[in-house]
């Protein structure tokens, strides 16, 4: 991994200033951002309650689990924490292929002095640990057995770590910071929505010291996101086409969690409807390629009864003339 990041939180943020939250709270930053800092996104809306979570886990050196539906924006709303607060982040995605190896890392060939040598790589969580850097892991509730059991000797926020291949003892850097997103609360797929995950050992979340809960936006807290992503649109016609819009998703989301369909809309997936429907200028079109078209084929005919029952016409067939 890279060299250590030399730095410390150096400023205090008024939580009441930069996220909109009424408190007098306070958390560090840094003055200056990296390389490992998020871009901002100042459009971006957030939740107070998931903000206040998060903002503990970065003031506190509390861990931080955030549990919700997919495309309701968990890794994003701790990244643009993150950005606000110019701290480096992180963000590692636990699916089945993501190894012990390569959390703590291998031995591999380098170059010294015109000679090969074997030499041992840390990988990202060692190198993490040592750093002022917050840590997401990403579909926590996916993680392999192996790699879960490494995880749990990070929890404990004085917990020390131990790399066998070095016989190395890593103690934490005061500013780094574990956080992680599921989409079940560690008691395995009970639903069926989400294959491939798996029950979490409950001594593993007695360690998580905040577990909170984000789910889908409601109505007038999604409109206003959409509108700020697509401001020509902020007029009378344009919000009554978005709000349109947003009932589709909303059909989407039941549709899912009711078991009817698998694939379900996001707020980012509405922004990119609305901003395809003002390239291509035919809603019906760009809500094919938008989201149709990721659909399974014996699904597209409830989602585009979704679409007839919120904009009053049936879904236009897939031919266009786009005029660009």
């Amino acid at each position: 991994m890279t060299p250590n990041l030399d730095i410390k939180p150096d400023i205090k943020i008024s939580v009441n200033q930069t996220f909109g939250i009424e408190t007098e709270m306070q958390v560090d930053g840094f003055a200056k951002k990296n390389q490992y800092v998020p871009d901002l996104d100042k459009n971006y809306k957030f939740d107070r309650d998931t903000t206040l979570a998060i903002l503990s886990g970065f003031s506190f050196n509390k861990r931080v689990l955030i549990q919700g539906y997919h495309g309701t924006g968990k890794s994003t709303h701790i990244e643009q924490v993150a950005a606000r607060l110019n701290w480096p982040c992180v963000r590692v995605n636990l699916d089945s292929h993501i190894s012990r190896i390569d959390l703590i890392g291998k031995d591999a060939i380098v170059i010294k002095d015109g000679k090969q040598i074997t030499e041992f790589k840390e990988g990202v969580l060692p190198w993490s640990i040592q750093n002022p850097v917050a840590l997401v892991f990403d579909e926590y509730d996916a993680g392999r057995p192996d790699v879960m059991f490494v995880i749990n000797r990070v929890l404990e926020s004085e917990g020390t770590f131990t790399l066998l291949d070095k016989n190395k003892v890593i103690k934490q850097n005061s500013n780094f910071r574990l956080f992680a997103t599921t989409n079940t609360i560690g008691l395995g797929d009970t639903t069926g929505l989400y294959h491939g995950t798996q029950q979490i050992n409950q001594g593993q979340m007695d360690r998580w010291n905040i577990v909170t809960t984000l789910n889908y936006l409601d109505f007038d807290k999604e409109l206003e996101i959409v509108l700020a992503k697509n401001k020509n649109m902020n007029n009378t016609k344009g919000k009554e086409k978005i709000s349109n819009m947003i009932k589709v998703a909303s059909l989407t989301r039941k549709g899912f969690i009711a078991g009817d369909i698998s694939t379900v809309m996001s707020p980012r997936t509405i922004i990119h409807w609305a901003e395809n429907s003002e390239i291509f200028k035919d809603t019906g079109y760009a809500f094919r390629v938008t989201f149709l078209n990721k659909c399974d084929d014996l699904e597209k005919n409830i989602i585009a009864e979704y679409y007839q029952r919120c904009f009053g016409e049936d879904l236009p067939e897939s031919t266009v003339n786009i005029k660009i």
